[in-house]
């Protein structure tokens, strides 16, 4: 059994279809359901957010496994399973644990190191749990991602990264407007980045801010908390666009839409200055609009690329480094959990034997006094564990390094070990962590 994750997100998919894929809160329980009824599938949790749908579900196999996590998404959004294809990417095994893992520390967010998706996985886990999909692998994977994720947030300054794109954005717009104070301000897009983008204008004094979403709910909340705030502030349909970028001082573009949503003919006509900060993934702008007189163009990859030497760019390193010290330990503890059961059989074995063989003595020598019995049966004992101690020491240290569960495989075939004795024994202990966890 292994880990496997299916997924979708801003950077896969267009809006409609990451749209149609969401999985809402009160859907939760049933597709979760319908993902466990799989014949593959016996552990599963969906991670759905506005930028993203990740299915992190335990499989028998790779290709079982990713077909029918396929077709229940594909039953929930009420579309072909061939037309979702083009637009996942899928994980699995020890790359399934690293994306998480790079997920929970916010390396996978459309504004790196952004923390809300801490919250995002809490909650998913916990709906998981309560639908009753949650096993000791979900389980383990899960806080593991967690502890790894606040650690990340802890140990480096990841969180000034995405603010620091935002920052030197709004330092090239103001370099080419003069200043910013009183101007007036569009963001397109209302997410994570949008909002981000909006706390910086608010702090840099510009005169009003309009919001063009295609969610225009998500932008009249962020309207809202801007006017609460001070700032004159009004959300607009993405079909106002035009319009409102031939009002616009500043623009920030900031969709997570895998089509170009602001094009160069809306900003052609432009006689006075405008500046448009392209913080999307892939990009909102028409690179056709930097060609533009009067219009300046400042796009994510210049951004990262100035960055990347920057103290925020050394914080994400970091992270990234951090993230992946863990996974390494995250799968070494894995594969030495994976020999636990093997050891276990060879001592419950080598007890067995020695319980046998002081049976036999006991009826060859009924004349032995207690006392010589009893220091007998310890010596044997001590003889057998000595023996035992090195080679099932040796096999959990050597089980640690990729491909070492071969080894354990070589003590039930010396020893001739049950090969469902492991099984069981790992079936218990699952059973009494759950109960312990839950």
């Amino acid at each position: 059994m292994s880990v496997l994750v299916v997924g979708l997100s801003h950077r896969t998919a267009p809006v409609p279809v990451l749209e149609r894929v969401t999985v809402a809160e009160p859907n939760l329980p049933k597709v979760l359901g319908q993902l466990l009824a799989a014949p593959s599938v016996s552990e599963a949790m969906v991670l759905s957010t506005c930028n993203r749908v990740e299915v992190y579900a335990v499989v028998e196999s790779f290709h079982g496994g990713m077909s029918e996590v396929v077709d229940v998404l594909a039953q929930h959004a009420q579309v072909d399973p061939q037309s979702l294809y083009e637009h996942f990417y899928v994980h699995y095994a020890a790359a399934a644990v690293e994306h998480l893992f790079s997920v929970a520390a916010g390396l996978d967010s459309m504004v790196v190191g952004e923390s809300q998706i801490l919250g995002q996985l809490r909650g998913a886990y916990a709906a998981a749990d309560e639908a009753g999909t949650v096993g000791k692998t979900v389980h383990e994977l899960t806080q593991n991602a967690l502890r790894v994720g606040k650690r990340v947030h802890t140990e480096t300054g990841i969180d000034h990264a995405g603010a620091s794109v935002v920052s030197e954005a709004l330092g090239d717009a103001e370099a080419a407007l003069g200043t910013l104070v009183g101007k007036r301000a569009l963001l397109v897009g209302a997410g994570a980045m949008g909002g981000l983008a909006a706390a910086h204008l608010r702090r840099a004094g510009v005169g009003e801010v309009v919001i063009a979403n295609r969610t225009q709910a998500n932008g009249v909340r962020l309207a809202t908390s801007l006017r609460s705030e001070g700032v004159p502030a009004t959300a607009v349909d993405l079909a106002q666009l035009a319009a409102e970028l031939d009002l616009a001082d500043i623009v920030f573009a900031c969709t997570g839409s895998v089509d170009t949503v602001v094009r160069a003919d809306m900003i052609s006509a432009r006689t006075r200055p405008l500046v448009v900060c392209d913080l999307g993934l892939p990009k909102d702008v028409d690179p056709a609009a930097a060609e533009l007189p009067n219009v300046r163009v400042v796009d994510l990859e210049t951004l990262q690329r100035r960055l990347s030497d920057a103290p925020a760019g050394q914080d994400a390193r970091m992270a990234a480094q951090l993230v992946a010290d863990e996974v390494k330990a995250y799968l070494a503890s894995q594969r030495s959990a994976e020999v636990t059961p093997t050891v276990t059989a060879l001592r419950k074995r080598a007890a067995e034997v020695v319980d046998a063989e002081l049976l036999r003595l006991d009826s060859r020598l009924p004349e032995l006094d207690p006392a010589t019995r009893g220091e007998l049966a310890k010596t044997v004992r001590r003889v057998v564990d000595k023996l035992l101690h090195t080679p099932t020491v040796r096999v959990k240290e050597l089980a640690s390094s990729p491909g070492g569960t071969g080894y354990a495989e070589a003590l039930r075939e010396l020893f001739g070990l049950d090969p469902q004795a492991p099984e069981a024994v790992s079936q218990t202990k699952k059973s009494s962590v759950d109960g312990e966890t839950r």
